[in-house]
């Protein structure tokens, strides 16, 4: 029984967390960003919202970080990134400035 007990509040606590990190599209790309390996960067860039000319899909928004990430292998810049919401959720995803 107490393993039973630990198991469902493990998933409780990590369905907890998963909903905190997607509830709004700040903390969706805090999160993709921190992923990929930028902490600092997730934590103290400042996101605005930026209008992309090409962002035709529906449910979603473009943003830009103030002092972007750069990518160690290519030397460009991780500044650009599309925020999408499915259902209650978002996530976001590093799109080129279009």
């Amino acid at each position: 029984m107490k393993k039973g007990k630990l198991i469902v509040l493990t998933v409780a606590i990590i369905v907890i967390f998963f909903v905190m990190l997607h509830s709004n599209p700040t903390s969706a790309l805090r999160t993709k960003v921190f992923f990929m390996g930028y902490p600092k960067v997730a934590f103290t860039s400042e996101i605005v919202e930026y209008e992309f000319v090409n962002l035709h899909a529906k449910g979603s928004k473009g943003y830009l970080f103030t002092e972007p990430p750069m990518e160690k292998a290519t030397q460009g810049y991780l500044d650009t990134y599309q925020v999408k919401k499915f259902g209650i959720f978002y996530f976001a995803e590093f799109i080129k400035d279009v």
